[in-house]
């Protein structure tokens, strides 16, 4: 960076002091805050990681010095809020991935369905969606609903990967059919109320630890974790 791109010290120090007032807040939020998921804390957090990720760029840039911070997952964390305070709508925004693990449960289920539902015709519905996994596909969420199909989703030889769920506030319900040709074109982090994910990658570090027993871990219980980030 050229001498002329440089931040002042004036503007390390102002920078500093917002450090210094974000950590008061959060302090104060924390102190006061009325439960696990109380909007303050949370809006105070991001106000505190935002200062400091502001502090350490300056400072880096002015005198080639970093901090020791680190905000956990600062990477993924939600830009401050910026919708209604009382929302009128809400949007709910689910991505759920699945392995097909194994091909041929997938199909024989499909097939069953199809057959209760029309019959074992060898030219039905029932017979495509025994050999064609898009036809299974159809035919599995078109009979059962998401999470439905989530806590099932061994029975029909799905592996499940990570999934997510955001809350979105809105000032109005949009008009029916406003938004089907692209359902999620409009999703704004800024309106975000609520966001939670479930991933394995979150047993990263426990995996890591040396005091952590095998022996001691139940066999068979899924070990996602779910995390939330909020707004006010």
């Amino acid at each position: 960076m050229s001498d002329a791109a440089q931040p002042t010290a004036a503007e390390v120090r102002a920078a500093a002091e917002a450090v210094k007032a974000a950590l008061d807040r959060h302090l104060t939020a924390v102190e006061r805050r009325t439960g696990d998921d109380d909007p303050d804390v949370y809006e105070a957090f991001n106000a505190l990681a935002g200062a400091a990720e502001a502090y350490d760029e300056l400072l880096y840039d002015r005198y080639d010095e970093v901090t020791p911070f680190e905000t956990p997952g600062a990477d993924g964390a939600l830009p401050p809020y910026a919708g209604p305070d009382a929302p009128h709508a809400l949007s709910l925004l689910i991505r759920r991935d699945y392995l097909v693990a194994e091909p041929k449960r997938l199909l024989a289920q499909a097939r069953r369905v199809a057959e209760a539902d029309g019959g074992a015709d060898p030219t039905g519905p029932g017979a495509r969606a025994g050999v064609s996994p898009l036809a299974a596909l159809g035919v599995l969420f078109g009979e059962y609903e998401p999470d439905e199909i989530a806590s099932r989703h061994k029975e029909f030889g799905l592996e499940e990967g990570d999934s997510t769920l955001w809350v979105t506030a809105a000032e109005e319900l949009p008009e029916p059919g406003e938004w089907l040709n692209a359902p999620f074109e409009q999703a704004d982090p800024e309106r975000i109320v609520c966001r939670f994910d479930v991933s394995s990658v979150f047993d990263d570090d426990s995996d890591d630890d040396p005091d952590d027993d095998p022996e001691d871990d139940p066999v068979g219980v899924d070990t996602g974790q779910e995390t939330g980030a909020g707004a006010p």
